[in-house]
């Protein structure tokens, strides 16, 4: 038979995932993965996240420019939430000059406006309470090459997704859409973005 290597998360019990030897003085994150301490200070230098599941440790603040979140109520019913009004987002940047943690700094960039929606339910206001944590920590919007457009030197989302629209199903960015508010919430949660973090 053929012989495949080990996964690095599934590792020998009681091995590091980054070095593969024997822990030593063992460290232990809040996600329960363990690593020797000198292999996870290393890590946790260039990005503090955790190799195996990439649960952030730490508050990350993102490059997202000046811009303001606007939230209005809505009697309006999203698809798939006919129970409840919506939640509409509206996103508004002026444009700016890039800064040092921008790809070209001193080149202009353009302004731009987002709308989002989400049901004005629970679980949706939840994500609205996750989404302005995320904004107030420059995680939303970056500056960049838009994978739309495929212009550069503009404000563009930076992998949480948003629903643009209010219907349509995922194709169009919209609903209905079962799945949107759990996977928006594990993208967050993979920017350090938590009820509790």
């Amino acid at each position: 038979g053929l012989k495949y290597p080990t996964p690095r998360s599934q590792t020998q019990r009681g091995n590091c995932a980054i070095c593969l030897e024997r822990i030593q003085r063992k460290k232990t994150l809040k996600c329960q993965h363990s690593f020797c301490s000198e292999c996870i200070d290393s890590v946790f230098r260039l990005k503090p996240a955790c190799p195996i599941c990439n649960t952030f440790h730490g508050v990350y603040t993102g490059t997202q420019p000046q811009g303001t979140m606007t939230v209005t109520h809505s009697f309006l019913k999203l698809p798939g939430f006919e129970n409840c009004g919506s939640i509409v987002i509206q996103y508004s940047f002026p444009g700016g000059i890039q800064g040092a943690e921008h790809p070209n700094p001193g080149v202009r960039y353009s302004s731009t406006s987002r709308i989002a929606y989400l049901p004005d339910c629970a679980e949706g206001q939840k994500v609205l309470r996750l989404l302005r944590k995320a904004f107030d920590r420059r995680l939303t919007f970056t500056v960049g090459r838009s994978a739309t457009t495929g212009l550069n030197n503009v404000i563009t989302w930076n992998d949480i997704h948003h629903k643009t629209s209010i219907n349509g199903g995922p194709e169009s960015f919209g609903y209905p859409d079962p799945a949107y508010l759990f996977r928006v919430q594990e993208e967050l949660r993979l920017k350090g973005v938590t009820e509790d973090a």
